[in-house]
């Protein structure tokens, strides 16, 4: 039970920090929204992804959000993991930058794990 709490605890963390901290503080940067026009969205949609990224953020580290919210919290971060990598690959083609996602989806999964095996 220890080792799924850790594990919990550091990638929970993890996200929290890439998928939340650290939008709410570039979104409006230059590079930020660079790179999301690049691959082709509107500029709207860099404040409407850091908004859902934000709130997904604290809904998975906030032990008070009900269980539910936690999932929909996973799967929409799963989905924002799988359409980056898809955008990325289609604009972009097969680069080292696919990384990043499949190791956001790769330390989401761990999370969601650990998260499930503590609450069982």
């Amino acid at each position: 039970m220890k080792k799924y709490k850790i594990i919990f605890c550091i990638t929970t963390s993890l996200i929290f920090l890439f998928e939340g901290v650290v939008p709410a503080l570039t979104s409006q940067s230059e590079m930020s929204i660079q790179g999301i026009t690049h691959l082709g969205y509107p500029v709207y949609f860099v404040t409407l992804l850091t908004l859902f990224k934000v709130l997904g953020a604290f809904a998975l580290i906030l032990p008070q959000v009900s269980k539910c919210i936690k999932e929909w919290a996973y799967a929409g971060f799963g989905f924002d993991f799988i359409f980056a990598f898809i955008s990325i690959w289609i604009v972009d083609g097969f680069s080292g930058i696919l990384l990043i996602p499949i190791i956001a989806m790769i330390t989401l999964v761990l999370s969601y794990r650990s998260y499930h095996e503590l609450n069982s």
